[in-house]
């Protein structure tokens, strides 16, 4: 498994580099932004999951991660920044990130983390892998009359005729709504259920994502029929809305 850290500060990045070979992985770094796009594109065999500062000289790591974004949607990403405020948090899950931590780190913790992405971004690669008729129809599911198809192999979702790629936390998300039809999910039962070592990820950044799977599969996000709010507690999926 190979690892791309972006950071600027030699003293961090060199101590995650030194860190993440002792738990087995190889590691490309990078301290500004360009340097990090070129390693992502030119990297044999391709990077695994990136490390990624937010705090960046001459391009910040929103913009890195939308480049990276608009490259590979699957690859994990996983912020690690001194930035705390909620609206760096949503901005950086709207750009496409998986997860986020804030510095100081707990080690153990960003080792745990690096760990469950590279674990459930490998177990994607198998699905996709796998061409046998019966695993691709289990990792399907459609709804709405078939208006809506998702394809949990592929990680894509098809609406109305019109094909588009969903991130691996989108998918987790629909997948564990869809799995949970019918029944009303707290925000913090869904940070803890798709999520699992979420410290960092807010109530908030559930509703961003939410947001997020609306425009995709709703006829009008505004007036949402399928992932339905229940409020002061949080969401319900209708696959076939009365």
């Amino acid at each position: 498994m190979r690892i791309l850290v972006v950071e600027d500060e030699d003293a961090l990045r060199n101590g995650l580099r030194f860190n993440f070979e002792q738990e087995g992985y190889k590691v490309a770094t990078a301290g500004d932004g360009p340097s990090a796009i070129e390693q992502f594109r030119s990297a044999e065999p391709p990077i695994d999951l990136v490390v990624l500062d937010l705090m960046l000289p001459g391009m910040s790591g929103y913009e890195i991660c939308r480049m990276i974004r608009d490259r590979d949607l699957h690859v994990p990403i996983l912020a690690l920044s001194a930035r705390t405020l909620s609206e760096d948090k949503a901005q950086a899950f709207d750009c496409g990130t998986d997860q986020y931590m804030t510095k100081p780190f707990d080690l153990p913790e960003l080792l745990s983390r690096v760990r469950n992405l590279l674990e459930r971004s490998s177990l994607r690669s198998t699905l996709a892998a796998d061409s046998d008729s019966t695993t691709v129809a289990i990792e399907k599911f459609d709804f709405d009359d078939g208006r809506v198809v998702v394809d949990f192999t592929t990680f894509e979702i098809n609406v109305d005729g019109s094909r588009n790629s969903l991130t691996t936390m989108e998918v987790q998300l629909l997948k564990y709504f869809i799995q949970n039809e019918g029944r009303v999910l707290s925000r913090s039962q869904i940070l803890t259920d798709v999520w699992e070592e979420s410290a960092d990820v807010t109530t908030r950044s559930i509703d961003n994502f939410v947001l997020r799977l609306r425009k995709q599969i709703e006829p009008n996000p505004a007036e949402p029929k399928h992932i339905l709010s229940v409020r002061g507690t949080g969401y319900r999926f209708v696959a076939k809305p009365e």
